[in-house]
């Protein structure tokens, strides 16, 4: 069976009722989920995955598939509108949406949200039919090494995310690193900075962390505020689409950003949430006015938004072709697989080609029905801000401490989060990014594991990192990365010297006159 073929068949298996029901509920229920902050596609498919032994295999893995990508539109909702992350994926948007929002363009970020989403998932299909085998095939070349020099690479672009002094964005990537290692030693198991907390030794909770930097500090921030200025009562079409020469910036972040979630999506390991940080990082990175990413930038939306929705997509290949789950969703989809007695892995495709196809063919219906019903909603969405904020903030405190406490059930994480939310609020007055501690903090663990794997297997010897041609490239590409770095702040401190001189030199002429 051809693409074309696989493609036709698939949609017959979709479009059938029973599907096509499952389908469009699963995206729905996803997309509300996302929208409230910190619960996440995680609680909405452990909630589901006892009802999937009632239905079809096909209707089963449509409707979990569903509330996986629909999390991701619905994630950037209260991310743009609130400053609080829905998903952990659009911690990100956060940056530069909230801000628009500040401005009073929520509408052009959420515009720009759902349209980069529909653009990542539609390319990520396109990336998953074409190059599935392929992508597997290169699965299979990643080990330990090359993860580890890939997510070094990944964390020395984060530290050129910040916009701010170079000391402080490097504080802040320490930090993370350190609350990164809290908890339990995965290969001896040793009690790191647990200070004898029980609670601890699972680590720090991802919801919790972004929750209280970005919710928390954001409430504190603004306790004082008696109320804010709302957009106008009506808001017309024309103020939600972004202008013309908005709509082109998006075409190169978004065509980036799906290259780079598509290709980190299919890698075991990775996920959509790796994808959305370095996108960000790789936009503010190539940008001719990296100093206007966390001020309302458009690039720094429709990048991570285009990256997660196409790493959502494409981290189906290594569940389905290898039978190995890139994250923890993906392993609850496995764990569905095997509810209905299927073994996923390279013979997937021939053995099961309508739950292959079908699959494929109900992320783009799915994809389609939530551009259809999202655009429509923005500015319902948008009237949100016009809440005030006596009325607002305690419901927004609410929200949080029911997200965090539906991850693990633990009231510990409540309190966590508010000393958090308390620092957090400390290191904005002190201009302090949040976004580089949130970066250390998802980049350090996975860059400790595999790092100390390749070095176990290797037996210590470090030239692993150079004799392996892939782990070799991350390896050249980070060296240069800081190469230029460095090559660019010499030459920035070079012209303020020159420009102090200038400024003196008249001065020191009239002392002598």
């Amino acid at each position: 069976m051809n693409t074309l073929e696989g493609l036709a068949h698939g949609l017959s298996v979709a479009l059938q009722p029973s599907v096509l029901v499952y389908s469009l509920f699963g995206a729905l229920l996803g997309t509300f989920v996302g929208v409230l902050p910190g619960i996440g596609a995680m609680a909405a498919i452990t909630l589901l995955l006892p009802i999937t032994y009632y239905i079809s295999s096909e209707a089963a893995l449509v409707m979990l598939a569903g509330v996986y990508y629909g999390a991701q539109y619905g994630g950037a909702v209260a991310s743009i509108l609130l400053r609080l992350p829905g998903t952990p994926q659009s911690a990100v948007t956060t940056l530069d949406g909230y801000p628009m929002a500040q401005q009073g363009r929520a509408g052009v970020a959420l515009f720009t949200s759902m349209i980069s989403s529909f653009s990542g998932s539609m390319l990520g299909i396109v990336i998953l039919v074409l190059l599935a085998g392929w992508l597997a095939e290169v699965a299979t070349m990643f080990g330990a090494a090359e993860y580890a020099a890939m997510m070094i690479m990944g964390l020395v672009a984060a530290a050129t995310v910040g916009a701010g002094s170079p000391a402080k964005s490097l504080a802040m990537v320490v930090a993370g690193l350190i609350l990164g290692c809290v908890g339990t030693d995965v290969n001896s198991g040793a009690q790191r900075f647990t200070f004898g907390q029980t609670q601890l030794l699972d680590g720090i909770n991802l919801v919790a962390l972004a929750m209280g930097l970005f919710g928390v500090a954001e409430v504190i921030a603004n306790i004082r505020k008696a109320d804010r200025h709302g957009p106008p009562d009506r808001i017309s079409l024309r103020q939600l689409v972004p202008q013309r020469h908005e709509l082109r910036k998006m075409i190169a972040p978004i065509t980036r950003g799906t290259t780079l979630g598509g290709f980190f999506g299919a890698l075991p390991g990775t996920g959509s949430t790796i994808s959305s940080f370095l996108s960000y990082a790789l936009e503010r990175r190539i940008s001719r006015h990296p100093e206007r990413f966390g001020k309302g930038e458009i690039a720094g939306i429709a990048g991570p938004e285009a990256a997660n929705n196409s790493a959502a997509i494409t981290a189906f290949v290594p569940t389905l072709t290898l039978g190995i789950p890139g994250d923890p969703i993906m392993a609850l989809m496995l764990g569905a697989l095997v509810i209905h007695g299927i073994q996923p892995g390279p013979m997937m495709l021939e053995a099961r080609p309508d739950m292959f196809w079908g699959l494929v063919a109900s992320f783009g219906i799915g994809n389609l029905f939530l551009l259809i019903l999202n655009l429509p909603l923005i500015g319902i969405w948008v009237s949100m801000l016009r809440i005030p904020f006596r009325w607002l903030y305690p419901a927004i405190i609410v929200f949080i401490c029911l997200g965090v406490y539906s991850v693990r059930g633990a009231t510990f994480d409540i309190a966590m989060v508010a000393g958090i939310g308390a620092i957090g609020y400390l290191l904005a007055l002190a201009s302090f990014s949040p976004a580089m501690l949130l970066l250390g903090f998802v980049l350090g663990p996975l860059i400790e594991t595999n790092l100390r794997r390749a070095l176990l297997i290797s037996r210590g010897d470090p030239m692993v990192f150079i004799e392996r041609p892939i782990a070799c490239l991350f390896v050249m590409a980070t060296v240069a990365l800081v190469g230029f770095t460095t090559i660019k702040a010499v030459s920035r401190n070079r012209a303020a010297r020159r420009q102090i001189a200038a400024a003196a030199a008249p001065q020191q002429e009239d002392d002598r006159t």
